[in-house]
């Protein structure tokens, strides 16, 4: 039994038509749709191992770091050794306005 009696054999293709091409875009949206959050998903997953990646290399750089602070530190320890000798050394070699310097031997017996 046919409900559309009345209308004519082409009105019904073009109806069919219509429906068949309207189904075959909501397909495709659906598959794109559905490819869409495929994509998202993976650019996410991408996302999260760079993430990783990032925080792996920050925490390399402050081990280092932390290594560089101490080398550094010794070496404005050493400096500072290096300062305070030479300050002393100074004192003895250079004269003051009140007094002549000391003249250095040499390791010369006298």
């Amino acid at each position: 039994m046919c409900y559309a009696a009345g209308v004519s054999l082409d009105a019904k293709w073009i109806i069919g038509a219509v429906i068949g091409t309207g189904l075959a875009v909501v397909t495709a949206v659906l598959t794109a749709v559905g490819l869409l959050f495929g994509q998202i998903a993976g650019v996410n997953v991408r996302i999260d191992d760079l993430r990783a990646d990032f925080r792996d290399l920050r925490a390399e750089v402050n081990v280092r770091m932390d290594g560089f602070d101490t080398r550094l530190r010794n070496v404005e320890i050493a400096f500072g050794k290096v300062d305070r000798r030479l300050l002393a050394i100074e004192r003895v070699v250079l004269p003051t306005p009140d007094q002549p310097a000391e003249q250095p031997d040499h390791g010369r017996l006298p």
